[in-house]
């Protein structure tokens, strides 16, 4: 990233709160929102606790033309899109006169579950006739890129990225690439929805699920009593430009999108991502031209299992030497709960806010520290933050890692 690409803009459905201030406000705090799951079907299946989006009307937001065409996980990211660009104060007439300008890129690991299973249900059921024409598109993964890019008239480079759940933070190196070519801005994040049941039986094999039936100890990353994650749904999207079109039409610049590296390790043992994500790190270091110990606060991937968190923590330590021992971490995912592709997207919204109120949010329902890290836990740390790291690992072998420094 030669160039400054910039964030003016922010949208959060989170199972904590629906936008930033709401975000901000529950995650500084601390606050812990994963509960018993309560969507309907799902009662008699192993998984118990998730971070669950309540109190979301998408109705209120969102029309019924679009409501009915799509899946949950694109109702989180219409709303979040237009919270993002209200937020970046970007409307319709600052671009309408060259809508090629704008794009929009997602990233989602599991698509429409709920739409798609409601659909089959209906074939099975009563038969073809009585199947929906959006069965054909509101289950896809690229749903949401291309909904939000309709509703809003965004004619510039779209695309979805499928990298695993690392794909929340590759997403921002395509928007970057995107404004490096000429576009003037792009909507960029990712939303999730995977708490119907077809989309929990799909889980259940994997490794790390943890099915835990209390919300306090069910998702406890970095500790001995550590017992893997807890799903959850929801996402962010975010406006990113280039800082000099921003600062002309007078945005605020949130923050900066500095560095991004990506690596693929090619397994699905997280205990071994520790080599992958750690190269990772330095790519991302080495594109925002920072030295380890400017970083200031690390946004753990924060898997929950011994083994991967143990990974982890080697890899920070491997990527920025002693540094990485000193280095404020923090999860505060493990209060709303590991939205897969979302998941790294919420904690980058996190940095930023972090950054901007420097404050590093503590890491919910974790007090046992058993890693070599100083992670922040019981209540928030004030810090002068200037340099954020983020990490996200999927669950088939993508890692990423993206730098973000303190707008001004």
């Amino acid at each position: 990233m030669t160039s400054r690409t910039v964030i003016t803009g922010i949208g959060v459905v989170a199972p904590n709160g629906v936008g930033a201030d709401a975000f901000w406000k529950a995650t500084q705090s601390g606050l812990s929102v994963l509960d018993r799951v309560t969507r309907a079907g799902c009662e008699h299946l192993p998984l118990r606790v998730a971070g669950e989006v309540r109190g979301f009307d998408p109705g209120a937001m969102v029309e019924d033309r679009f409501l009915v065409q799509t899946d949950r996980f694109t109702h989180h990211a219409l709303a979040a899109a237009d919270l993002a660009l209200e937020d970046a104060r970007l409307g319709r007439a600052d671009y309408e006169g060259d809508p090629f300008s704008v794009g929009v890129v997602t990233a989602a690991g599991s698509g429409g579950g709920e739409f798609g299973q409601r659909e089959l249900q209906h074939l099975w059921e009563q038969g073809p006739r009585f199947v929906g024409p959006y069965q054909s598109i509101a289950w896809f993964y690229a749903a949401s890129t291309g909904q939000i890019s309709i509703r809003r008239g965004l004619k510039g480079p779209c695309g979805v990225v499928a990298s695993d759940e690392a794909g929340g933070l590759d997403a921002f190196a395509h928007a970057v690439r995107g404004i490096r070519q000429g576009s003037r801005a792009m909507l960029v994040g990712a939303t999730e929805a995977p708490l119907a049941p077809y989309s929990i039986v799909c889980q259940l094999e994997y490794e790390g699920l943890s099915t835990g039936e209390d919300p306090e100890r069910a998702y406890r990353p970095f500790t001995d009593k550590a017992c893997g994650f807890v799903p959850a749904e929801g996402g962010a999207m975010f406006v990113v430009e280039d800082e000099a079109e921003a600062r002309r039409r007078g945005a605020t610049v949130r923050a900066v999108l500095a560095g991004h590296g990506a690596t693929f390790t090619g397994t699905r043992r997280r205990d071994t991502s520790g080599e992958g994500l750690a190269h990772a790190i330095r790519g991302a270091l080495r594109e925002a031209d920072c030295a380890p110990e400017e970083i200031d606060v690390v946004f753990a991937d924060a898997i929950g299992t011994q083994e991967a968190d143990a990974a982890e923590a080697a890899a920070i330590a491997d990527a920025l030497g002693a540094y990485g021992r000193k280095v404020p971490v923090t999860a505060p995912k493990s209060g709303t709960g590991r939205a897969y592709c979302a998941a790294p997207a919420l904690d980058t919204a996190a940095a930023v806010l972090a950054l901007e109120h420097g404050i590093v949010p503590p890491t919910p329902n974790v007090y046992d520290v058993c890693h070599d890290l100083d992670v922040v836990t019981g209540s928030a740390r004030a810090a002068e933050l200037r340099t954020a790291l983020v990490l996200s690992r999927g669950r088939m072998g993508s890692n990423s890692a993206l730098v973000v420094r303190k707008g001004s």
